[in-house]
């Protein structure tokens, strides 16, 4: 660590420096030649030792001051400057997940959603598949991605109106960008089979902010 001497140390040091020799200090340039003059010749060399020893103890006074007071300046200049270089992070908290759960959606009589967790989902009309993911210890919007990936194409994609969505080339990949409330820390998706959706396996990821969150392999398989 370095210690800084406080500008009003500085002062203090300097002052007493000043009063080295006050009867001279107290002389202009016009009235030192006849105060030389009224003195012996041993008395002038001491007198000029003193104006000379009172001169560089007032130019090292400055020196060091200057120095030293110059140290604060600059850091607070470098501080200054990394503050307007370094934009604040727009969220800070880190996200992380306590729990996930993947397979088909059940409604019961009240209208609660719970998740019978499987990886083989029945290729049924009307049956619905997802995932729900919660977030440790954060209340409040999400902004979530998700990514579908299928073995090909299905026959018809299909959103709710004013959905982000967004479907790959080749039809075989879908994007949902959503912000969701989430005051329990809980984000989900759900999506329903439709007539020309394709059997084999699935991929979904699930991103916060560009970091993945959440991988759900699984594969749609015939009804028996």
């Amino acid at each position: 660590m370095r210690s800084h001497i406080s500008p009003t140390k500085i002062e203090s040091d300097r002052s007493k420096q000043f009063r080295l020799c006050p009867t001279i200090d107290s002389l202009g340039p016009e009235n030192m030649s006849d105060y030389l003059n009224k003195y012996q010749k041993s008395d002038r060399k001491t007198i000029l030792m003193r104006i000379w020893a009172t001169t560089a103890v007032l130019v090292s006074s400055w020196l060091i001051s200057g120095a030293i007071g110059s140290e604060p300046i600059n850091a607070t200049s470098v501080l200054v400057e990394n503050v307007i270089l370094s934009p604040a992070p727009t969220n800070t908290k880190q996200i992380t997940v306590s729990k996930t759960e993947f397979g088909l959606k059940r409604v019961d009589a009240k209208g609660n959603v719970t998740i019978l967790q499987t990886t083989k989902v029945p290729l049924q009309e009307g049956n619905a598949y997802g995932w729900r993911i919660k977030l440790k210890d954060y209340q409040g919007e999400v902004k979530w991605r998700e990514v579908l990936h299928l073995p090909k194409p299905p026959v018809t994609w299909g959103t709710d109106n004013g959905e982000d969505f967004s479907i790959s080339a080749d039809g075989t990949t879908s994007v949902t960008r959503r912000t969701q409330s989430a005051p329990d820390g809980v984000i989900e998706n759900f999506w329903t089979i439709a007539p020309g959706d394709p059997l084999g396996k699935h991929k979904i990821e699930v991103y916060i902010n560009d970091r993945l969150i959440g991988t759900f392999e699984f594969e749609l398989i015939p009804v028996k």
